[in-house]
Order: structure tokens, then sequence, then C-alpha cells
């Protein structure tokens, strides 16, 4: 198993180098420990905090995405020099085993070799055609073959960008305006989406940030996750108006959220018989829960999908597919416009082409399940054990936990979480040189990368955390 070969030899490059130190003698390997434990003792972010208060005079909030600003968890925001494998460096110095992986795509590890060098190859031509190139097709056929719900496919260059194209292309072939969406399931921050749940019965969407019209939110109707009583009323009472229902099968936005065993197929029986589409927002689960994404793990085909991050081997990239005949809509094979100057460029196509030939290899997803499932009992263990109320669950590479005795099944039993523990924790966790999502409320992601010991080291950073808690 691949995975596994590249797992064994980073771990045999670490025990070689401190090996060849306590062979010389008992008291190198004292001085080592006790530098090791000099290191630990004086963790510092004094660049890193330097760096972001310049940032903040740059930037809005010192950062391009809010998230990484730590607001959710207090304290200073990492600023990040390197990555490799599973690991990060920060401009301190700072090394982290790395559970973020640039928030999804890094499934075979940061900076992978053979990605870089194919990378490498591919630049020598030149970095954006803004014209057809052969790389489109390769990664489309790849793409189409692996994903049930997709014989068409359109690249873009995010996945707000994908859910924008989506839900455009489910109004068009319906020639309905209104969509399902749930709450807490993030699907970009295009208008439309940006809508705040009802705590009752589902109304009609308002907006969720300033700057966005109620024209834009007023077709958009929300529900809570897993709950099929409140979908069928939503189509009950809006007969013949709904477009389109999109959701992420697996909910990694609000925390890591399985659906029901029913859901799903309750959810697909909905729309077939109300005649809207049903949208798997699966930017976040394609080809990680398995090769075929979500839909191929749950054994259900929505009609259209969309994806990104994995796709891109972490380049900038997007992608909506589905039917054939609802794709033929799009521009110029139809009349639904949409496109991208730097959509289906060769950088990003390389870039996913070889992840996905490194995902297709025998396994792969055995290899995530095991490490992954290690790493969730292992903190739920060590959580309950120190008297912590805890709970979570994982499916191959993606996990997530919540500081409630739970069941977690939608994003307001998601908010009964203790979040000022969990800001607790994932500082005590950054000082022992683990990575963890800054939100209680965002999943978390294993690579291929990743290897026992990693795991092993975790765990025991985390049985430490949860006993200054």
């Amino acid at each position: 198993m691949v995975s596994a070969v590249t797992g064994t030899a980073f771990g045999v490059l670490c025990l070689s180098k401190f090996g060849r130190t306590s062979v010389r003698n008992s008291s190198a390997s004292v001085v080592q420990m006790t530098l090791l434990d000099e290191k630990k003792k004086t963790y510092t972010l004094k660049k890193s905090e330097e760096a972001f208060n310049a940032a903040k005079e740059l930037m809005p909030g010192g950062v391009n995405s809010p998230v990484r600003a730590f607001k959710s968890v207090g304290g200073q925001p990492v600023v990040i020099d390197s990555v490799k494998g599973s690991r990060m460096w920060d401009i301190d110095g700072n090394e982290y085993i790395d559970y973020v992986g640039s928030w999804g795509p890094a499934i075979i590890g940061h900076a992978d070799d053979e990605v870089l060098a194919a990378l490498t190859e591919t630049m020598k031509k030149g970095t954006s055609f803004g014209a057809p190139c052969v790389l489109e097709n390769v990664l489309a056929e790849m793409v189409i073959s692996a994903v049930p719900s997709i014989e068409m496919v359109r690249f873009v260059n995010s996945g707000t960008e994908a859910c924008m194209g989506v839900l455009r292309l489910a109004r068009a072939f319906t020639g309905r305006e209104k969509i399902i969406k749930f709450e807490g399931c993030y699907h970009g921050h295009a208008d439309p989406f940006l809508v705040k749940a009802g705590s009752g019965v589902a109304t009609l969407g308002l907006p969720d940030s300033p700057g966005v019209p109620k024209a834009a939110t007023v077709g958009t109707l929300t529900a809570p996750y897993n709950d099929v009583a409140m979908v069928e009323h939503l189509f009950e009472t809006n007969k013949g108006e709904i477009a389109a229902l999109i959701l992420e099968p697996v909910v990694g936005n609000a925390g890591f959220i399985p659906p029901k065993p029913e859901f799903l197929a309750a959810i697909r029986s909905l729309t077939k018989d109300n005649g809207a589409l049903l949208i798997f927002d699966e930017v976040m689960t394609g080809f990680r829960l398995s090769y075929g994404g979500a839909q191929e793990y749950f054994g259900l085909t929505p009609d259209l999908t969309t994806l990104g991050k994995i796709i891109g081997g972490g380049l900038p990239v997007g992608a909506y597919g589905g039917r054939r005949d609802i794709m033929q809509m799009v521009a110029p094979a139809g009349p639904m416009y949409q496109a991208g100057t730097l959509s289906g460029n060769p950088l990003a196509m390389t870039a996913g082409i070889h992840t996905l030939k490194r995902l297709k290899q025998a396994g792969t997803y055995e290899y995530l399940d095991k490490i992954t499932s290690q790493l969730v009992e292992g903190i739920l263990n060590a959580g309950k054990k120190a008297g912590h109320s805890i709970c979570g669950g994982y499916i191959n590479g993606m996990f997530g936990f919540f500081f409630t005795e739970g069941p977690v099944y939608n994003y307001e039993d998601a908010k009964k979480s203790d979040t000022a523990k969990f800001g607790k924790f994932h500082r005590g966790m950054l000082e022992e040189g683990v990575y963890f999502a800054p939100s209680q409320f965002e999943a978390g992601f294993t690579s291929l990368a990743h290897t026992p010991e990693d795991i092993k080291q975790t765990i025991a950073a985390a049985e430490k955390v949860f006993h200054t808690l």
C-alpha cells in the first residue's frame, strides 16, 4: 500500500536521524532531550504576532479568509512558513502535525514530491493559456469515471464559483427560482447561500451578511439538517416552485455531522417526487470519503454535484457536473452563461490529475479509515477519561468532535458545544505541536502522509491538554 510505504519512509527518516545521535553516548541523548524539552517550554509566536499585526494594516482583519484570524478560538493566529507531508512549520520555527490540510485538498500530504515534479514540468510550458488544453480532457475523464452522478463537467476556480454556477444551472433547467438549503451547510459566499436559518418553522430566508439584498435570498428556504419532516413541509407549502435542494451530504462546515441512515434516501425521493433537482455539494467530501465521493460511499446518486479542493491538488479549483441533459444547458452548448479566465488552467489540472492517480491506488481509503479511527477514538477516550463531555465521529479521511455530550445531528445540536473549552483545547494543542482547525465548527482531515506515530503523538498531546482544561 503506497500510503503505508510513504508513511513508513517518513518514520524511518526521523528514526535514523535520532538514532545517529543516540549511538554516540548516553549523555548526548540526554542533551538532545533537554533541548527538545526546552523548545517546548519556549513556544513562542513572536514573529507570527509581528507579521499578523502588519497584515492587519494591509488586509481586512489581517487575513484573506475570516477563519484564519482565530476569532473563534482566541489567541495569536499562526503564520505558516512551509509545509511537507503531514507537517507544517510557522515563521517562529514551531512544527505542527497538521489536521487542516489546507482545508481539505492535501489528502496525499502537503507538497507531494510527485505532484511538485509534475507541476515543474507543466510550468515549463506556461502557467495559463486562456485556451483549451489536453490536461482538461484528462482530468475531466478521471472525474466522470469516478463520480457516479457526473456525465459532463465544467471546471471553475473555487468551490464558491462551482456552487454559484450549479445554482444558476438548476434554476435554468427547471424554470423555477426557489431552493432549499440546510442550516449549517456552507456553499460558498454567493448571495443566495448567505442565509440565516430560522429557529423553528423554516421561512423565507433573511440575509446573514450586510450587503446581501433581500431580493437575493427571498427564494432561499432553510431547514435543519437531518430533518426530513421539515423538508416535506417546505415542498408541500411551495408546490411547483422549488428548483433544487442543495446540501453537504456530510456536513463539514458546522463541524463533522453525518446524515442519519434514512435521511439522504428520503431527500432523494422527495426531490424526484416534486420535480426538483438534488445537488450534492462535495467540495469537501469529494474524493475524500471514497474515490467516488459521498455519493459512492452512501450509494445514492444526485442530479448535480459540485467539487473542489482535492481535484486541484492544492491549487485553486472547482467544478460542477451532472446528468448530460442538464449540463448541455451550460454555454456554449446551451443558454445558461458561465465563464472564467483561469478555469481549467494547466497547473490546477496537473496537480489534480496526479493527486487522483495516487488516490486510485489500492489501499488508499482503508489506510485513511485506519488512522482516522485511531485518532478519533483516542481523542474521545482521552477526553472522557479526563471528565469532559465530548462526542465525535469520522468517515475515512474526514472527522470531527464536539465538546458536548451529543449526539449531534444538526447545527443547533452543534451549538450546544462548549466553545470556550474548545478554544483552550486548541491553544493547548498548538503548544504541543498539533494544528487543528481554529473553530469548533469545522471538520478535520487526515492524509496519506499521516503516520501511526503522528496519531500516537497527537493522542498523547490531547491527553496532556485535556488534564489542563
